[in-house]
């Protein structure tokens, strides 16, 4: 068992156990519940990933086994622990990026050899690349063409002409133009340097795509370059834009000096929370700059033509049209709402007005555009968390989801082939699959559920049953078949074929086939975890089955827990023979845990299972109060939802609207049926604080935890 699980989770603990079982490490799990206080200090460590080992591991390990330990305990530092075990191995210099630098790019291309641009969001070369062809003095014979549909057989053309001409060809966006892309490879290995011109140079601007030809990858030069990052660079690019002069020309120069720098701010802000994932915003929106420059000129407009400062409209054109337009989640809608409602307000005219609880970001003392600028440059490089609203544990997130997308890319680059001692691939996808299919419960037989739990119209929770066990059946028997498959593959019974493949990888990986996601519920849960996640599952509708209804609803253990709520409402309108649409849902938090209720309410379900991010549950103040460091996410106590007819309106002072996904992700598609794949249902959770605090903190409700 975890020997200290008021600091350390559980699946940290379950990887300690794990790495225990690796020969250098034998009895290392014993050595860490033994002395638990000494390891807490290597935990609580800002600089863990420099630290010294506790006891005899520190001599014992290589530079390389101390990353394995620190990815137990930390994940969250786990880049700045292979930065350092890089600059130790090596130098330096590999884990500094070059600077963008066109001259030296340019150097090792030749006619033959094209020169790509790897884009990211936020960022376009096109500037910086036509005023290198002018000092190259090429400015004139310059041409360039933004890829897309239809768009291929000109580029061709042009493309052959540039090449006999000695001219320089941009094509932009090849990751819009798929289909014309093999064309493009055939045409780029077809060069023939005799008869092109020497000073010919083709330039290609890309997303990074799958699609795109690794020939003319391989062989190209390839530069990427980065937008400015951080809340200091991004306001400086930004603001640096006007000048005295520019300010003077509107009728209200003191507040269009003040209201552009709030707008540059919210702009940093709008794209800076990206970097958070779903804490941020549930989809990353590429806001870019147009975005800012139509707020900054409307700003403008209507400046000139009102006396006072028409606030209201500002925050409507701004929030809801121009940023707003690129806005799909109700959601990110309200958080956006929210901040620049705190940005554009008569407070923030006054010198010091607190953009958020940092003190270092504040309404700079009225000045001239340089003094403004020189306000910006007091400002730390790598901004608090809480510049955006969120809380200080929002960085250890950022961090967990940067190492989450490292080891997949570096699982997905691993060898097919296994070499040396011990275990070969195949035999522990052999071993892998067979323990899982001993596990995997057999599927309900739904003649028996149907004749315990026949439709009934005093009781819609039986339809819910059946409608469970049929979802989860489909996934066991899908399950349970390729698992045979795979092994009878293995040992060339059967044709090897490409799903198989790819499911005997996951196992290899412990990763969740995708063969079996497509028939699954959401989850973000490894292999193992997710095994005995569905295990649970299971044994939850069994015991359903064999028992009868339970007291309390276990809600993560639904596959569709929104026809489980809608039941709830049925159930209750048909009992009082009323419209389903009168009847609504309210909140009410139990003080006891779910294993301590012992009686069903009288109408109404209790459930449990919830999960809290961005915040913790307080039962004796009865609201929301902050995380602890390093907590990142909290159990929530079981809810009563009791029916309710004709309910008021509960005040939006007092509650926050809190959405409850299924998933971490907080994104999901619209089914068939009108649901989302991961929202579930918007809980009301009372504070003592404005529910403003909370909304740009990212609260929200989880049913399942990634681990």
């Amino acid at each position: 068992p975890n020997p200290a699980p008021e600091w350390l989770v559980e699946s940290s603990w379950l990887d300690i156990s794990d790495m225990s079982k690796l020969k250098t490490f034998k009895g290392f799990d014993q050595d860490f519940a033994n002395n638990a206080d000494a390891w807490r200090e290597y935990f609580d460590s800002s600089s863990c990933f420099k630290d010294k080992l506790h006891g005899q591991w520190d001599g014992k390990l290589e530079t390389f086994q101390k990353l394995l330990v620190l990815r137990c305990l930390r994940q969250d530092k786990i880049l700045e622990g292979i930065m350092a075990f890089v600059t130790h191995e090596m130098d330096q210099k590999f884990i500094e990026p070059p600077p963008f630098n066109l001259p030296l790019a340019f150097q090792d291309s030749t006619a033959t050899v094209p020169l790509i641009f790897v884009l990211s969001s936020g960022a376009d070369p096109t500037m910086a690349w036509i005023s290198f062809a002018e000092e190259q003095g090429f400015s004139e014979r310059l041409d360039s063409i933004s890829l897309g549909q239809g768009q291929g057989p000109i580029a061709e053309r042009k493309l052959e002409q540039a090449s006999k001409s000695g001219m320089w060809l941009l094509l932009q966006n090849c990751h819009l133009a798929v289909s014309w892309m093999p064309r493009m490879e055939a045409l780029v290995e077809g060069f023939d340097p005799a008869a092109l011109h020497p000073d010919f140079r083709l330039w290609l601007t890309a997303m990074p795509s799958p699609q795109f030809p690794v020939a003319v990858l391989q062989n190209a030069v390839k530069m990427t370059l980065e937008p400015p990052k951080g809340l200091k660079a991004n306001v400086n690019g930004s603001f640096s834009l006007f000048s005295d002069e520019q300010f003077e020309e509107c009728k209200q120069v003191e507040a269009y000096k003040r209201l552009c720098f709030s707008l540059c701010w919210f702009h940093a802000v709008m794209q800076e929370r990206r970097k958070f994932g779903p804490l941020g915003w549930n989809i990353a929106y590429d806001y870019s700059e147009s975005d800012r420059d139509c707020c900054l000129k409307q700003l403008k407009v209507f400046l000139d033509k009102y006396d006072e400062v028409p606030y209201k409209v500002i925050v409507q054109l701004s929030g809801d049209v121009n940023y707003g337009g690129r806005i799909t989640d109700d959601w990110d809608r309200r958080t956006m709402n929210t901040l620049l409602a705190e940005y554009v307000c008569p407070e923030a005219m006054s010198d010091g007005y607190m953009f958020s609880a940092d003190e270092n970001y504040k309404q700079p003392t009225m000045g001239s555009h340089k003094d403004y600028l020189a306000a910006v440059q007091k400002w730390p490089i790598q901004p608090h968390p809480e510049a955006f609203g969120l809380h200080e544990n929002a960085d250890i997130t950022c961090a967990q989801n940067e190492v989450k997308a490292l080891f997949e890319k570096v699982l997905s680059l691993q060898p097919r082939v296994s070499a040396g001692g011990g275990l070969s691939r195949e035999d522990i996808i052999e071993r892998t699959a067979e323990a899982i299919h001993d596990k995997v419960p057999a599927p309900w037989q739904m003649l028996d559920v149907q004749k315990n739990y026949p439709v009934k119209y005093e009781e819609s929770q039986n339809t819910v049953l059946q409608q469970e066990c049929l979802r989860y059946n489909k996934l066991l028997i899908v399950m349970k078949k390729t698992l045979v498959d795979v092994r009878m593959a293995l040992k060339g019974l059967v044709v090897m074929s490409s799903e198989l493949d790819a499911l005997a990888t996951s196992l290899y990986n412990n990763q969740v086939p995708a063969m079996w996601e497509g028939k699954a519920y959401p989850s973000l849960k490894p292999l193992v975890t997710w095994q005995e996640d569905l295990l649970k599952r299971t044994a939850f509708v069994q015991d359903w089955v064999d028992n009868g209804m339970p007291t309390t609803f276990w809600i993560s253990g639904f596959f569709f827990p929104q026809a489980f709520l809608t039941g709830t409402l049925q159930n209750y309108a048909r009992k009082l023979q009323i419209g389903i649409d009168t009847v609504s849902l309210d909140f009410r938090n139990c003080k006891l845990e779910a294993h301590e209720i012992k009686e069903k309410p009288e109408a109404g379900v209790i459930v449990w299972g919830f999960f809290l991010e961005g915040a913790r549950w307080d039962i004796e103040k009865n609201s929301l109060i902050e995380s602890k460091p390093k907590e990142l996410f909290t159990s929530y106590v079981p809810i009563w939802l009791a029916p309710v007819v004709d309910r008021p309106k509960p005040d939006p002072k007092v509650v926050l609207m809190c959405p409850a996904y299924k998933v971490l992700t907080r994104k999901g598609t619209l089914s068939t049926t009108g649901h989302s794949t991961n929202f579930v249902m918007t809980i009301e959770v009372p504070t003592d604080k404005p529910p403003g605090h909370w909304i740009k903190r990212g609260v929200a409700i989880f049913l399942a935890l990634s681990y």
